[in-house]
């Protein structure tokens, strides 16, 4: 068997940056090549064009082309042709592609498609309550109108983009995976009366909730450090930088506590994780967030939102505690409980790589991906 993924982004030392559904399909497809399959990843959008193998995975890097006039119409038939010489070259079997933007609209292959629900641009729209443009709707309804099979990183995400697109069509739920080798629990000294806060620093993800929280967490215990490790992106909304709004929110004494790290490393990030007492990820938009599996499978504490696909990840009260990001106090209040008894934070970061372990492992899921596909080609 033969399968191909279809990518804006993939984390390669020759790629451009990547974020989460990057992560997640390197996580997959890195199991799958380890089980003895044969993949392909198709990633597009680059900066320069070239073909290469590494780790039993061939690679098509594509480079970034510009159109004068239809450009979405064109890069996407463009692609088409560039799929399908090497689908017949390489005898690819199927080919998956997120749901991101409909990059399969008016695309005919000569394999199946499956297209996996990360979170369509409808999705967030929707989860963020902001309008979509109607071409970015019609790109994703095409795509998933044509598409041979469906799945999805989640439950609430499944049944959100079925209500979104009025699909009819079966959807299979198989979540994201983790690498437990990579991210588990290290013998770091942990930096006193800390939190951390890891990703891009943008409204969805709750990060002016958090400045307000913080405000509330300081006024507790004015010792406590917030760590912010992550992208600034420019606000939706406002038109100014994300970090500035939180800034501007943040009291005197809050301020002074914050710890900018900008964008770092991944191997740093996993050392800023290990040091942190407490993780805080308080997003309104995920579909099923990697963040939240990667600190759970370093055996970190953590408090999250609560919101849909969170029921779905963590147990409040057992792996963490979820909390609506809304809500100020609560959230302030289940942070300092989490600091003010370490043997209750240790013993919910063993309960959440204990789930991590059962459920989202590269392990465990990598079969089920397997079978899935083996059911249909």
């Amino acid at each position: 068997m033969h399968l191909a993924f279809l990518s804006p982004e993939y984390p390669h030392l020759k790629t451009n940056p990547a974020a989460g559904i990057g992560t997640s399909i390197k996580n997959m497809i890195t199991a799958l090549a380890a089980k003895g399959i044969k993949v392909s990843i198709f990633i597009y959008g680059q900066s320069t064009n070239e073909i290469f193998t590494e780790g039993g995975i061939k690679f098509h890097l594509i480079k970034q082309r510009k159109y004068k006039f239809l450009g979405w119409y064109l890069h996407r038939k463009f692609l088409q042709n560039y799929l399908n010489d090497f689908i017949i070259q390489d005898q690819i079997d199927a080919l998956e592609a997120p749901d991101w933007t409909g990059i399969t609209a008016f695309m005919k292959l000569k394999c199946p498609i499956a297209i996996r629900f990360h979170g369509s641009d409808a999705y967030f729209c929707h989860l963020e309550n902001r309008k979509q443009k109607k071409k970015n709707f019609w790109f994703e309804k095409n795509a998933l109108s044509g598409a041979d099979h469906l799945l999805s990183v989640s439950e609430f995400t499944a049944v959100k983009t079925v209500e979104l697109f009025s699909l009819k069509k079966k959807i299979e739920v198989i979540p994201n995976s983790v690498d437990l080798a990579y991210f588990c629990p290290r013998n770091t000294t942990l930096e006193p009366e800390t939190i951390l806060y890891f990703g891009s620093i943008i409204r969805k993800k709750g990060v002016l909730e958090l400045a307000e929280i913080f405000n509330k967490v300081i006024k507790t215990k004015p010792e406590v450090k917030l760590i912010i490790a992550g992208k600034d992106v420019k606000d939706h909304k406002t038109g100014k930088s994300t970090k500035q709004l939180m800034m501007d929110l943040f009291t005197a004494e809050a301020s002074k506590n914050t710890v900018w790290t900008g964008i770092l490393p991944y191997y740093k990030i996993l050392e800023q994780i290990a040091k942190a007492n407490v993780v805080v990820l308080p997003s309104f938009a995920e579909a099923l967030p990697m963040t939240w599996l990667e600190a759970m499978a370093m055996e970190k504490a953590m408090v999250t939102s609560d919101i849909g696909w969170a029921k779905e990840v963590m147990i409040d009260g057992e792996t963490g505690f979820t909390v609506d990001p809304k809500n100020h106090q609560e959230y302030a209040d289940r942070i300092l409980q989490l600091l003010m008894d370490p043997a209750l934070a240790t013993k919910m970061g063993t309960a959440a790589r204990k789930r991590v372990v059962a459920k989202f492992s590269t392990e465990v899921v990598v079969e089920r991906n397997i079978e899935f596909y083996r059911k249909r080609v």
